[in-house]
């Protein structure tokens, strides 16, 4: 089945623009739902709030210049700039972007920081940050509200190719980088850099953190799948079993599958924590070779993407294909053409996927479907119990099953 377009952020072109620097790396999702924002090319960041843009894309049709509704919105709130109207912004970062992740703040989550004494800033509830990793290793911190510049992080000596937020509001941001490393930083102490992880042996493309913020999957170069345990910032295990560069991951809603997607072709699905792939979505058939698992290059896997129901997993490859998979089906249950698409990611409600690709981004409805009593039983328990937990539970062996995800 076709996919349904939502509607199209276009990015201006003049004739003279260079198609080289307007890659769309990263598109991203306000934690609220408030805002969307995407890299639009040559160091622009675009925030926008996501309902106003349904609200064009209902009004107009599909497309809708990325421009057309800066000015109106900014009239509307020049007069008091309050936080609970939002507003659209248009960020220079500098330099080119190559990752955005949003960050909202909880205030009675305790920092992790020791020097608790004085801070430049004081997040608030309703506090929400921007994120944005730029080619020459520097991450930039903005508040979402205003579209201001509030810190300056300067550790990374290559391109931050990934960033996300820990989803508990302690407003801990981890960092992937080419140049081989992770980061930690504590945006609560003042952008604090607290920790390094290392044990990559080249490129680090992608980083996600579990729901309940213990976990973080990174992903890289050589096949690379690591799980660190984000409270003694240790390493766990390697996860095996990809056979080029892995390039996107993201946890299920749960926390119980570990979506990995990589230039094989292939997104796995794995138990992040028995470290076994339960599920495999292949985008060329017959699937390659492991000694020939580089040479598809017309199907490498760009990015993967979990819906929040838990049950549907968006792909984007290189065949000009977007494709939407039940985690228990083996073929997609819907497809979308785009050329050219770098990321995609869910909205927060799981009803649109947005895909970028040069400077643009183009949405579609994603597969609805009411998920059964059981799968909701299943999510609620696989949030709060391991794997190891459930197998220990009195009850039937066909009910393990279903609950580890094997059925």
């Amino acid at each position: 089945a076709r996919s349904r377009t939502v509607g199209e952020l276009l990015a201006p072109t003049s004739p003279f623009d260079k198609k080289c620097g307007r890659e769309n790396w990263t598109v991203a999702f306000a934690p609220d739902g408030s805002y969307f924002a995407w890299s639009q090319g040559h160091r622009i960041v675009k925030l926008v709030p996501w309902s106003q843009c349904l609200q064009n894309f209902l009004l107009h049709g599909t497309k809708n210049v990325a421009n057309s509704v800066s000015t109106r919105l900014a009239r509307q709130n020049s007069d008091g700039g309050q936080k609970n109207k939002p507003c659209e912004h248009i960020i220079d970062c500098g330099d080119i972007v190559w990752s955005l992740a949003f960050g909202s703040s909880v205030p009675e989550k305790q920092s992790r920081c020791v020097n608790i004494e004085w801070h430049r800033f004081k997040f608030g509830q309703d506090q929400l940050l921007l994120a944005t990793g730029l080619n020459n290793g520097r991450i930039k911190i903005w508040d979402v509200y205003t579209g201001k510049l509030l810190l300056n992080l300067m550790d990374h000596t290559e391109v931050v190719r990934d960033l996300t937020f820990a989803p508990d509001g302690s407003l801990i941001l981890v960092s992937a980088s080419r140049d081989k490393t992770l980061r930690v930083w504590d945006l609560k102490d003042d952008g604090n850099m607290m920790k390094v992880l290392r044990g990559h042996q080249n490129w680090v493309y992608g980083c996600a953190f579990s729901p309940d913020s213990s976990l973080l999957c990174s992903v890289g170069a050589s096949k690379a799948v690591f799980l660190w345990d984000m409270d003694k910032y240790s390493m766990i295990r390697k996860l095996e079993g990809h056979h080029n560069d892995v390039v996107a991951c993201e946890f299920s809603p749960d926390g119980a599958l570990l979506a990995t997607a990589s230039y094989d072709t292939r997104v796995y699905v794995w138990d992040p924590h028995l470290g076994v792939i339960l599920m495999e979505f292949g985008h060329l058939f017959p699937p390659p070779t492991p000694i020939f698992a580089g040479g598809a290059n017309d199907r490498w896997v760009r990015s993967v993407s979990f819906s929040h129901d838990g049950l549907h997993i968006a792909s984007l490859a290189d065949d000009k294909m977007v494709r939407f998979w039940r985690i228990d089906e083996e073929y997609p249950v819907q497809v979308a053409p785009l050329n050219n698409g770098l990321c995609c990611t869910f909205s927060t409600d799981g009803s649109v996927l947005a895909a970028g690709q040069d400077g643009s981004v183009y949405f579609w409805a994603t597969p609805r479907q009411v998920s059964s009593l059981q799968h909701l039983c299943r999510m609620a328990i696989r949030r709060v119990m391991p794997t190891s937990q459930v197998k220990n539970l009195p009850i039937p062996s066909k009910v393990v099953e279903f609950l580890c995800y094997r059925i």
